[in-house]
């Protein structure tokens, strides 16, 4: 490889690093009541696509709803954004949604998703270890359409069912396995 060919390549990755950046920088929320109001309007508009998710959020404990993760990449690549637990209707706190990535990669996209908590043993888990780690711990079922179908009271036996919504962008694909979510001070 060209000395002139190294220095672009280093230019574009400089380039695509700091862009990365700049969009993970735009997922948070300004304000504690915005990211209130942003995950309740997430939430219905997931209930409004979904009904199998509105089914679940009935028998769940508790909900992590995330309403707006940006995702970009070029070989390396990372997620943020911000979001709430809720019991019920009301939020009882805040977290964030971080992850890593490498390899064939290179867009960007923004998309949601809630993660229904189904046990006690779920809820305790995420208050006491202050996070958590998609993938350890807790049994997340990643629910698509296909699966949405053929859930009922009767067949969910798992301690966490995540969905995702409103995806957007130029990236293929979203995965939530590895995914390190925190609490955070709003």
């Amino acid at each position: 490889m060209n000395q002139s060919m190294r220095y672009f390549l280093s230019f574009f990755l400089a380039a695509a690093t700091l862009a990365s950046a700049s969009l993970l920088n735009t997922a948070g929320a300004a304000t504690a009541e915005d990211l209130n109001a942003d995950s309740k309007q997430a939430l219905q508009g997931l209930f409004k696509a979904n009904p199998a998710a509105e089914n679940i959020a009935r028998q769940a404990k508790a909900v992590l709803v995330f309403p707006k993760i940006i995702k970009a990449g070029l070989v390396f690549g990372g997620s943020y954004g911000e979001g709430v637990l809720m019991k019920g209707t009301q939020v009882v706190d805040y977290y964030n949604s971080v992850s890593g990535s490498w390899g064939l990669q290179a867009g960007a996209q923004s998309y949601g998703y809630a993660v229904f908590l189904m046990s006690d043993k779920a809820v305790k888990y995420v208050a006491e270890t202050k996070g958590w780690e998609i993938g350890v711990g807790p049994t997340v079922v990643v629910v698509d359409e296909g699966v949405s179908k053929n859930l009922s009271s009767s067949t969910l036996k798992e301690d966490a069912y995540a969905f995702i919504f409103d995806q957007q962008g130029l990236m293929a694909g979203v995965s939530i396995e590895g995914t390190k979510i925190s609490l955070i001070k709003r």
